[in-house]
């Protein structure tokens, strides 16, 4: 499979999580470890449900302990980390420092074996980032008119670890992405004994909601994280890295032709930056040098 099939592959997940706040609002009062629990089981068997057709798929559980700390931490400590954010600092100001994990992801993307960090890389994630800041803030000033919180240096903590789960994963390449099936059940696990430590159990209360959860567990907290896997480990990761803004981006459209938003100038805008940032980003990838022929 191609390194441009890979990085489109890997982009995959990126528009997967265009639909998370969708769904997750569609989810109605489910507290946010009883979700992730939920969630992440659903993502679980959604990847044990292949393993009839191939049945070599679960031998790739086996794997060294550093493979599962890395693969647990990211998908269980980014979301732990960043629901404790939420809880001590504003949300918006707590999702924009999350935000720098892909500006973050590219620069660390440099020190991997044959991946060589060039201007136009950086041009294009912080083109991203400033439409991502457009998006978040709808072009309004943004100040800690609060002062630094603890939950600012959690949301900066969720940037690193996401960044870093990204590039260690790209590091564990011999790691097949069959093994994200245990890290999602594992996760949920933790998340379970954390609903039951600091939350009380709300059920969801229609079907609708129920098919929210079902809808995040299959596509945004299921199908985007063997995606991402597969993007980061074959594909181009400063691109991904990059091209990961308009996540936020496309979030937004979302809800707002679902009617849970308003439009704003700032959405037109954004989707200039981001595309143009991605595609700066990707050039390489893009318009490959055709040698002459003789």
């Amino acid at each position: 499979m191609s390194r441009k099939i890979s990085t489109g592959i890997g982009f995959l997940a990126v528009l997967m999580w265009a639909v998370l706040a969708l769904l997750t609002a569609a989810s109605g009062q489910v507290p946010p470890f009883e979700l992730a629990a939920m969630t992440f089981f659903i993502g679980g068997v959604l990847g044990v449900m292949t393993w009839p057709f191939r049945p070599n798929a679960r031998k790739a559980l086996k794997q060294s302990p550093l493979a599962w700390l890395v693969g647990i931490g990211g998908l269980f400590g980014y979301h732990a980390v960043y629901f404790s954010a939420l809880r001590s600092a504003p949300a918006i100001e707590a999702s924009l420092i999350a935000y720098l994990w892909p500006l973050f992801l590219v620069v660390a993307s440099a020190l991997l074996p044959g991946e060589k960090l060039r201007v136009h890389h950086l041009v294009g994630v912080v083109l991203g980032l400033i439409g991502a800041v457009l998006v978040i803030t709808k072009g309004e000033h943004l100040s800690l008119s609060e002062g630094i919180k603890p939950g600012h240096f959690l949301a900066l903590a969720c940037a690193v670890i996401w960044a870093a789960y990204s590039v260690l994963s790209r590091k564990l390449g011999d790691v097949p992405t069959d093994a994200v099936v245990g890290f999602c059940l594992v996760t949920a696990f933790l998340a379970m004994l954390c609903h039951f430590a600091f939350e009380d159990t709300v059920w969801p209360a229609s079907l609708s909601e129920w098919a929210a959860i079902i809808g995040l567990g299959v596509l945004p907290v299921g199908a985007a994280f063997y995606a991402w896997d597969h993007g980061v480990k074959k594909g181009d990761i400063m691109v991904l890295g990059a091209a990961s803004y308009a996540s936020p981006l496309l979030s937004t459209l979302v809800l707002v032709a679902t009617g849970f938003a308003p439009a704003h100038w700032s959405v037109g805008v954004a989707c200039l930056l981001i595309t143009l940032g991605a595609v700066i980003a990707a050039k390489d990838l893009l318009f490959r040098r055709v040698a002459p022929s003789d």
